[in-house]
């Protein structure tokens, strides 16, 4: 199968076949949503066929930047994986991961993040664990509640807020690594609607200025099983933090428990009782580089580091990026420049990927056999770990 399989982008002719694979995949609705039939800005749907001519895989593109230190990198992010039961194991998924990745190369991405139903596919083919996305339930009555900030109002929120809670959210995500920038095609529909894309929206104030937000979808019920879920609540103050709180906490007699998913270290988490946390689902995201360079000198790096360090990388998938590169780390950026010959340090994509985002040191990716070090300090390459661990808290 894999000799045969062509792989393409897909026309509006073969998005209701696509569609079929995705929902003999995921379990969906049998009846078809009414945008599987039209053409959807900031994305690319790609079809993998048979010699015949039929649809055996299908793979979406997402035209998204993510933040990293304060920069937006042009991102591939993954979705909608799917492969047909009697082509499975054939080669179908690399064939549509490696068309995905040349046809993002060629628009401009520069890395690639996915939420994998399996991992061992996705790390056959470049990516690999960068973290997990939990999502936690914490008992309503648990939250604390504080006399009322009297420089700080508290109202409803309406759509004519949607600009301005984007921009806090921008705020507050651009100097992390990894969260999505929420902005191109497939966000303006959020920040222009007219109606909320969630239940409710509650803001913090200072003399006019938004400070703080939680989005929230209320559920059904209000019996013991209830639950308020937060879609997302974000302060940039810690009296912006303990208000927000407190609203998530007036709702303690018909929604016992609160669903939502942290960002690390932020003001909200440190008004939170986490000890009384309990792990509602976790959700394990991969990342890979789409072209190395940009990934590169497209992300800001800690102004404090710097050094040069060379190293091999091999890429299977995406050629473009394999060779014998020289890292250079300086001023809060870096450069990946291609050299002539060998290097000591032989690194894999896989373990680009893991250093990229933080999420493993040198050492771990040598023991991990993805970092191979002939006479060398393998630690060298945590130049290319500096900056701490990324995360995610937008699932596609």
């Amino acid at each position: 199968m894999s000799a045969t399989a062509h792989v393409r982008e897909l026309t509006l002719d073969n998005l209701i076949d696509a569609w079929q694979l995705g929902r003999h995949a995921f379990g969906f609705d049998p009846q078809p949503p009414p945008q599987v039939t039209v053409v959807l800005p900031g994305l690319t749907r790609y079809g993998a066929f048979d010699a015949a001519g039929r649809i055996v895989g299908r793979a979406v593109d997402l035209h998204d930047e993510q933040w990293w230190s304060g920069r937006a990198v042009p991102a591939a992010d993954v979705a909608g994986v799917a492969v047909a039961p009697e082509a499975r194991g054939r080669g179908v998924a690399r064939a549509l991961l490696t068309g995905l990745l040349r046809g993002a190369h060629e628009r401009g991405a520069a890395v690639s993040a996915l939420f994998p139903t399996v991992t061992a596919p996705y790390r056959a083919c470049g990516w690999d664990v960068a973290g997990v996305m939990r999502t936690v339930d914490l008992p309503t009555v648990a939250l604390p509640r504080h006399r009322p900030a009297a420089h700080l109002s508290v109202r409803a929120g309406t759509p004519a807020d949607l600009p301005a809670v984007a921009a806090l959210y921008e705020r507050l995500a651009r100097d992390r690594r990894g969260l999505l920038t929420r902005r191109g095609a497939r966000f303006d529909a959020h920040t222009s609607a007219d109606t909320l894309p969630f239940d409710g929206l509650s803001l913090v104030e200072e003399d006019g200025r938004l400070v703080g937000y939680a989005a929230w979808d209320r559920g059904r019920g209000y019996g013991d099983d209830a639950v308020l879920t937060v879609e997302d609540v974000f302060a940039t103050t810690a009296d912006a933090a303990r208000e927000l709180v407190g609203v998530l906490a007036s709702w303690h007699s018909v929604a016992p428990k609160v669903r939502l998913c942290l960002l690390d270290g932020d003001a909200v988490s440190a008004q939170l009782p986490l000890e009384a946390a309990r792990e509602h689902e976790s959700q394990p995201w991969m990342h890979r580089p789409v072209d190395v360079t940009r990934a590169v000198a497209g992300r800001g790096w800690p102004a404090h580091v710097g050094g040069t360090v060379e190293f091999h990388l091999t890429d299977p998938l995406a050629d473009w990026n394999t060779g014998t590169w020289r890292l250079a780390v300086a001023d809060g950026s870096a450069e990946l420049t291609r050299i002539r010959g060998d290097a000591d340090l032989h690194l894999t994509v896989r373990g680009f990927a893991l250093l990229y985002s933080g999420a493993s040191t040198a050492a771990s990716v040598a023991d991990a056999g993805l970092l191979h070090a002939t006479g060398a300090d393998p630690r060298a390459l945590d130049l290319l770990a500096a900056g701490g661990a990324a995360q995610l808290l937008d699932y596609f």
